[in-house]
Order: structure tokens, then sequence, then C-alpha cells
């Protein structure tokens, strides 16, 4: 599976941004996929995650009502929609992937499958 995240960028407080990850290399029905972020200097985080075939979905207390994780069958893409931006949700967003289409996981090493990165930064 090949994974190439984009759609980072520099935001103020307040404002959207919307990343994307392209999904290569395998059907997908069969896994589940998520985001995680890092902030420099501190460990890689958990964001939201999403089954792909069920579309069943499960978020950070820190995103809840704010971030919104979705999938596009077609294109074979998913997304994150990020509203209402903190400057404490500036990181590296990375998508991932895991073999596994019955519980959505939170824990990084769950995952085999992992894009570049995308930088968001959010200004305060």
């Amino acid at each position: 599976v090949q994974l190439q995240a984009s759609g980072g960028g520099l935001v103020q407080t307040g404002g959207s941004l919307r990343l994307s990850c392209a999904v290569s290399g395998r059907t997908l029905n069969s896994n589940s996929m998520g985001w995680f972020r890092q902030a420099p200097g501190k460990e890689r985080d958990f964001v939201a995650a999403i089954l792909w075939r069920r579309g069943s979905t499960r978020y950070a207390d820190s995103v809840k009502g704010r971030f919104t994780i979705s999938r596009d069958y077609a294109k074979d893409t998913l997304y994150l929609q990020m509203n209402s931006l903190k400057p404490e949700d500036t990181g590296v967003y990375y998508c991932a992937s895991r073999q596994g289409n019955t519980w959505l996981k939170s824990e990084s090493n769950e995952y085999g499958y992992w894009g570049q990165g995308t930088l968001v930064t959010v200004s305060s």
C-alpha cells in the first residue's frame, strides 16, 4: 500500500483545511485508515480513524466536533476536514493504513503503512 498525503499549509486560528491521502497498491475494503499528527518535539498522536468499508469513525477527544474523517470509494482517497483550527493543532499530519476492518485503532504501532506527512501550521 502506498499513501500520499497532501493539503497542509499555513492557516490562522479559527480557519479550515482539508487534508487528502491518496491510496494505491491494493483494495481497501479489508482495511481501516487513520490520521495521526506529530508536533515538534512530541510523540505522534492519534487524530481520527475510519473503517474503509463500513465508514465507522473514531476521534481523539481534542478534535471531536471540529475534525471530520471521510473517504471516497471511487477515488481511493482519505480526507480529514479540519475546522476551527487552533495553534495546538500545529504539526505534521500523517495518514496510515492497517489491515483489519473491525476495530478502530488509535495506537500508531497498529498501523503498518504510512504516508510521508504534510505540515499544518496554525498561527495565533
